[in-house]
């Protein structure tokens, strides 16, 4: 565990960075810090392994202050990525990775083996190994800076914006590998994001951090969202942060219809669905094409470039309800399609559905409280 007790970051020209923060971050964990720029969160990244010295305070790693371990030794035991990568240009991706253990003195074929290993735990692909930094893609060079930070197995990784400069889609592409390697490894890893929804998809723990360095809030995901502990913190979270809650709340226990459901080459009495606005229309495979009202459709020749775009498919076993929401909302319908993890339709929910199981989620969610208390 690290423990930081009223660590300060005063700087002589008396800029406070830090001010009297105390965290205890579990182990085998992502502890997130977040909160508006200027708020101390790169420093205190910074003061656990010492790039940073406090001005004040104490910083427990596994009960010993580490003020009195070398700070070479200590950098090295753990692992450090950061925005941009920070990859050495002369050096080929397998050499990057390899760098830390061939510091602490691994034979170079033992330290190469080590990275070919974790370029495949990252998702890259071997092919790359005798690239260059500039030959990669952001996303990739990303992936290269923490099989590096990985390199030497480190029980401690830091993180500081480690995926702000890729676009959208790799963001969220890395931040689900994070996720798996986590659930692989189990490192303690301390990450830095002025992004709450990253921190909420991220996090086992959250600091919200002030203006000033001071800590706000320190609790998990689920209880930031529902119970902000005072105005800042809930202007920091955003107006939108009860659709953000939605992500704790599992879409396995929404009620399906097949109703709604017809093949491509369905009969008439297949098309004669009672009260049904909208028919879903699949595939040979059950797999969606869209959505059309019955009175279009022809038995026997149903034309899918007539038909009206489903939208985004859900799996109710894997995805929330805010997941489901968004896809009954992006569809043109408002019924969002249900999918195996094959891809092949399971049902159909209605947006009243969806409601409806999120106001029984909301109360299941009060009445564990009411007993947790």
């Amino acid at each position: 565990m690290i423990r930081m007790d009223s660590v300060s970051k005063r700087y002589p020209d008396g800029t406070v960075a830090v001010d009297r923060l105390s965290l205890e971050i579990p182990d085998r964990a992502i502890t997130v810090l977040v909160g508006p720029s200027g708020c101390g969160k790169t420093t205190t990244l910074r003061m656990i392994n010492r790039m940073v010295e406090p001005s004040e305070g104490t910083i427990l790693l596994d009960g010993e202050d580490v003020q009195r371990q070398p700070v070479t030794a200590l950098r090295r035991s753990m692992g450090y990525v950061i925005q941009n990568a920070g990859l050495f240009p002369h050096r080929t991706v397998l050499d990057n990775i390899a760098t830390v253990p061939r510091l602490l003195g691994w034979g170079r074929r033992r330290a190469r083996a080590r990275a070919a290993e974790l370029m495949e735990r990252v998702g890259l692909d071997t092919s790359l190994a005798q690239r260059y930094p500039y030959q990669l893609s952001g996303g990739q060079q990303q992936r290269v800076g923490v099989a590096r930070a990985l390199a030497a197995d480190p029980p401690v990784l830091l993180m500081d914006e480690p995926f702000s400069a890729v676009d959208p889609v790799v963001r969220k592409g890395l931040q689900d590998e994070l996720l798996r390697i986590q659930d692989e490894l189990g490192k303690t890893i301390v990450f830095v994001t002025h992004d709450i929804d990253e921190a909420v998809k991220l996090g086992t723990m959250v600091a919200v951090l002030r203006t000033g360095g001071r800590l706000a809030q320190f609790a998990p995901p689920a209880e930031l969202l529902s119970d902000p502990a005072d105005a800042f913190v809930e202007d920091f979270l955003g107006a939108d942060r009860g659709i953000r809650r939605l992500s704790f709340f599992p879409a396995a226990g929404l009620e399906l219809t097949t109703g709604p459901v017809v093949p491509v080459d369905a009969t008439a009495e297949q098309l004669a669905v009672p009260d049904a606005p909208y028919l879903l229309v699949t595939d040979a495979d059950r797999r969606p094409l869209g959505w059309a009202e019955p009175r279009e459709l022809i038995a026997g020749d149903i034309r899918p470039e007539r038909l009206l775009p489903y939208g985004r498919p859900f799996t109710p076993g894997a995805d929330s309800l805010r997941a489901a929401l968004d896809c009954a909302v992006l569809s043109p319908t408002g019924w969002a399609v249900a999918v195996d993890a094959d891809g092949r339709v399971t049902g159909v929910v209605s947006q009243q559905s969806i409601a409806e199981a999120i106001r029984s989620a909301h109360a299941g969610a009060r009445d564990d409280a009411r007993v947790a208390g």
